[in-house]
This record gives structure tokens, sequence and C-alpha cells, in this order.
């Protein structure tokens, strides 16, 4: 589908359901995540398999390793207005041994010049935990700016942390 320089991102599907079910239940690649809870990995293949097709408001897909086709991670553009031009980017690679290497980076940068170019996006918008320092050197790479601070609306080990919001213009994105 969109093809960066160590990344393609494809359409998920029900294959890739026991990578979701590992990644969701490791604790450190769910540190900064809004934590859902803990279902099987057939429930995880069903709800892939009755998910609607990907449309322009709600579109996940996966991010696949150039080099060796491995599934490491998903990304969306969820929630895309078309009158607004405006939609929320979530994103994590969940095999570890991928972080650090860039690949996180160039699948933001893929994802948001698909949107950009072939969504027509305006902006792209995120959130993110105020701790988690290593997503907010990929954001800040690619060009995202911040705009505000939610004051304490993530909780994890009984504390409780800010979000900053971000976003991205089209002209912005580096």
């Amino acid at each position: 589908m969109a093809v960066g320089e160590l990344v393609r991102l494809r359409a998920m599907g029900p294959a890739d359901a026991e990578a979701l079910w590992r990644w969701n239940h490791d604790p450190e690649v769910m540190r900064w995540m809004d934590n859902t809870y803990a279902q099987t990995v057939e429930q995880v293949r069903n709800r892939l398999t009755e998910r609607p097709r990907n449309t322009y408001g709600d579109l996940l897909l996966g991010i696949e390793a150039l080099t060796d086709g491995t599934l490491i991670g998903l990304v969306t553009l969820r929630d895309a207005d078309p009158e607004t031009g405006i939609a929320t980017l979530d994103i994590y690679l969940g095999e570890k041994a991928y972080w650090g290497g860039g690949y996180a980076t160039d699948a933001m940068r893929t994802i948001c010049r698909y949107g950009f170019e072939d969504m027509r996006l305006h902006k792209v918008a995120l959130t993110v935990v105020t701790e988690n320092h290593a997503a907010r050197r990929v954001y800040d790479k690619v060009g995202f700016v911040e705009e505000g601070r939610l004051r304490q609306v993530f909780r994890r080990d009984g504390k409780w942390y800010d979000m900053f919001t971000m976003g991205l213009l089209a002209d912005e994105l580096r």
C-alpha cells in the first residue's frame, strides 16, 4: 500500500492475530498505551476477521520491515474528517528487536505522507504520554509540534501522567 525506506504499510487481517495478541500482552510494549481487557488469540483473530474494511475515517495498517517482511507493528489514521482534513494517528512497534533502528520514524513519515498526498489531509494529530520520551523523539524528528497538554489523563502503576497533544501540517513533514 505505502512504502518507505525501511517499512511497507499494508492491510491487516486474521493471520496477524498472534503477533497482535503477543504485543498487547507484553508490558514493555504496552507501557505507555491504553490497555484493553485481556483477550485470547481467537478473540483477536475474530476482531480482525469481523473488522470492517479500511475506510477514509478508519484506516488500520500493519508495519512490515522491508528487509525480511516481518510484521513489526501497526499504525492507524482514525476519525478522519473530509470537512476539516484532520485525522488522528496511533502507532506502535510491537517487535522489540526493531526498536531504535529507525523503523518507527520511517513508518511515521510514510503514513503521514500517505495521509497528506493520498487522503488529502490538512493535519495529522496525536497524543503522547509526557514520559514516553522515545515516541516523542520520533514525533519531533518527523516534524510534529506540541500544541497543548492534557493534565493527569493517563494512569499507570498508581501514578497519573499528563499527555501532550501534537499536530503536523502537510508542509511541516520532514
